[in-house]
């Protein structure tokens, strides 16, 4: 059977058909033309608005959403306050993942939440992960967004152990790229950077979740952030005023946390050092060993001995110097942490410093099969479609 092909709509008008349908943010002087540079802008490759588009006609499928209209596959995760599950969204067929995070806040708080998180509607990248819409259902908000078949970085450095240099080069490209939008286009500072908040899928994407976008939430929401502070910078520990420089800090200190496998505070000493990659070396020289190495309420790697404190932890990342990367590691991976991790955030690379870094440079020209790492270190099956990333 042969069957007709349909029309091709030009992706303009697609976003715009939905952009209109977003009626409370989009107001009536919005037109076509603005919609078409608000797509020229970002810079896409042909893979990249492909896919961006058919993100946004899945997305007109689903309209209102409702606690009725879901189905729930399984638990993905918990943390920050709230548990992911994995959902079927009935009335259109998508699955997707949908964060439930149970307050107990005023109804003008709950409204106002809702209202902020509807911004999401426009955060639209490669490098952000999709969002269906949030609303609110029997004492809990819900926000519902693309589903990442890979899960996190954070449950991928499980399986894998350590990961390799090549992927990470690709992993501080998307970060880069999605912090560098959100501030640019969104002014929004990401606020809570580390491996469990970088998403990644079988087609070799790598996204940025759970950014701070709402502030009377992050309000509502602040005594559940106590076992994440351990990735916070140390200005912003120190209470004091803080920008997206502290989302650099973050991204470096996850950086080396999945090039050695385990959280770099304290660094590991040379004889720990030796058991990770099974080659003699130089520790750092800074450790104040023993303190045993770990985070709030995590531990993996050769020492799962119980991890410092978290006052501890507090302590020793505002007063001592930082985490390095050990040299069995390339000098432009090294030097690229080693300027995310400057405790002066003025003295800190910002985004446009890092995008031009060698050490990204080098990367972007790297053919790495990072769908194909992904699917053999946690099991999942690859698409058929090469998903080969070079530039990314």
């Amino acid at each position: 059977l042969f069957l007709r092909r349909r029309p091709v709509i030009p992706s303009w008008q697609i976003i715009a058909k939905w952009w209109s349908s977003e009626s409370e943010f989009f107001s009536a002087r919005t037109n076509l033309e603005s919609l078409q540079k608000k797509l020229e802008e970002l810079e896409l490759d042909e893979q990249q608005k492909k896919r961006l588009e058919a993100f946004l006609t899945q997305k007109q499928k689903v309209g209102e959403l409702k606690d009725d209209d879901f189905e729930k596959i399984c638990e993905l995760g918990a943390g920050n306050g709230g548990v992911v599950f994995k959902v079927s969204h009935k009335p259109s067929g998508l699955i997707m993942a949908r964060k439930l995070i149970h307050l107990e806040i005023k109804p003008a708080i709950r409204n106002q939440i809702i209202r902020e998180l509807q911004v999401l509607h426009e955060c639209n990248s490669p490098y952000i992960v999709g969002f269906y819409g949030a609303f609110y259902s029997d004492g809990e908000i819900s926000i519902c967004m693309e589903h990442m078949d890979g899960g996190s970085l954070d449950q991928s450095l499980k399986k894998a152990g350590k990961i390799p240099e090549q992927i990470l080069g690709k992993v501080s490209i998307a970060v880069i790229k999605g912090l560098s939008y959100l501030r640019e286009k969104h002014k929004i500072m990401h606020r809570d950077v580390k491996p469990s908040n970088i998403l990644v899928n079988s087609r070799g994407e790598i996204k940025l979740c759970d950014f701070g976008v709402s502030g009377q939430l992050i309000d509502s929401m602040a005594n559940s952030f106590v076992g994440t502070r351990s990735y916070m910078s140390p200005e912003r520990l120190q209470g004091t005023h803080y920008s997206v420089q502290s989302d650099i800090w973050s991204m470096g200190l996850s950086l080396v946390e999945m090039a050695i496998g385990r959280f770099p505070i304290p660094p590991p000493d040379a004889k720990e050092l030796e058991q990770i990659f099974g080659l003699p070396m130089e520790g750092d020289p800074s450790s104040p060993k023993p303190r045993p190495p770990g985070r709030p309420g995590s531990s993996y790697g050769p020492d799962s001995r119980p991890p410092m404190a978290i006052f501890e932890l507090l302590d020793y990342i505002v007063n001592e110097p930082p985490p390095k990367l050990p040299g069995i590691f390339g000098s432009e991976f090294q030097d690229f942490v080693n300027k995310c991790l400057i405790k002066n955030p003025a003295e800190r690379a910002d985004l446009k410093q890092l995008m031009v870094h060698s050490f990204i440079k080098l990367s972007e020209a790297e053919e790495v099969d990072f769908a194909g790492w992904l699917c053999s270190t946690i099991g999942l099956n690859q698409p058929v479609t090469p998903t080969h990333s070079g530039g990314m």
